[in-house]
């Protein structure tokens, strides 16, 4: 079987002796652990690997696994570069062009960052204060109780309260309030200007290009890393375009590969992933990737997330025992 096992990464950094302790992601002695694991288990291939082997050129290996990692950290090139170089492994990375051509910190990025540094008992509260003022300016907003009853449904991942957060300020209100909620509730919980902390939390390109030569993958991740699928169709191209002409010099047109923010695609964007040539597109939908299955339609790869495996769990036991069975 041309099988894959492609892992998603995020956050990778000493989180417990960090500035900010209560940011969700991976240890880095836990990243480092589950490396040997994956170098005992399974094989690490290249995206190229797995491209030429969707155009019948190879065949993977037996239990083949890739590497990708999401929204161009600084933690990516601080600390998963040296240790996939000391590995021998290849990274493929995914960075929201926006992020480096215009200083800026993405809205998702500072979601994040409100909920590490808030008490969620008393950031709840000054949420409901806020919309309170937005309705008052003429906005309408539904009554907070409908609000959470419709937004607070927990995933594998959050309670229901921090889903309720997270949707609410990353799509749900009408765009003008969630962003200026988001910048408010940044300013006063992480008390940092928003240039500062850009230039702390992702990559730059020289380091980009560093990664590039030394054998590392770079992709699209769009250009201000929104719901591709919830974007006028020009705009959603217009998304795309920015971003691959941002990293056209790191970019291999050839091995060109699509990783949706948010797993957020639907139809036109495959048909303009398609037309643009991508080779594969990435989700967020947990599974292991039937490549011989998938190979008419290889735009929406699904992936593990880093927790799936070791040292976090066995999930991945799981996918693929159920399609095995299947």
């Amino acid at each position: 079987m041309n099988r894959v096992s492609i892992i998603m990464y995020h956050y990778v950094r000493p989180i417990a002796d960090s500035d900010y302790p209560g940011i969700k992601g991976l240890e880095l002695d836990d990243f480092v652990r589950q490396l040997q694991f994956l170098r005992e288990q399974f094989c690490v291939v290249s995206m190229e690997n797995v491209i030429d082997s969707l155009n019948g050129k190879t065949q993977l290996p037996e239990n083949a696994v890739l590497l990708t990692f999401d929204d161009g950290y600084m933690d990516h090139y601080q600390y998963v570069f040296p240790v996939l170089k000391e590995y021998g492994m290849q990274g493929s990375f995914f960075v929201p062009s926006g992020i480096l051509r215009n200083g800026r910190v993405l809205d998702v990025n500072k979601i994040h960052y409100i909920l590490a540094c808030a008490d969620l008992m008393q950031l709840l509260p000054k949420i409901s204060v806020m919309l309170a003022e937005y309705r008052e300016k003429g906005y309408k907003i539904e009554p907070d109780q409908e609000l959470y009853e419709k937004l607070a449904v927990a995933n594998r991942w959050d309670p229901g309260e921090v889903i309720y957060v997270k949707r609410l300020l990353q799509t749900y209100l009408d765009e003008e309030v969630r962003r200026d909620m988001v910048n408010r509730l940044f300013l006063e919980t992480v008390q940092v200007s928003e240039q500062d902390f850009s230039g702390k939390l992702y990559m730059n390109m020289d380091q980009i290009k560093e990664m590039r030569a030394a054998g590392m993958f770079f992709g699209l991740h769009g250009e201000n890393h929104e719901w591709l699928n919830r974007l006028p169709q020009e705009k959603m191209k217009q998304d795309i375009d920015l971003s691959l002409d941002y990293f056209s010099e790191v970019i291999d047109r050839d091995y060109l590969v699509i990783n949706y923010p948010y797993g957020g695609y639907d139809q036109k964007v495959l048909d303009y992933a398609g037309m643009l040539g991508c080779r594969l597109g990435l989700t967020v939908e947990a599974g292991c990737a039937d490549l011989d299955q998938m190979r008419k339609h290889p735009l929406a790869l699904p992936r593990f997330d880093t927790n799936d495996f070791p040292p976090k769990s066995q999930r991945y036991r799981d996918f693929v025992s159920a399609e095995q069975i299947l």
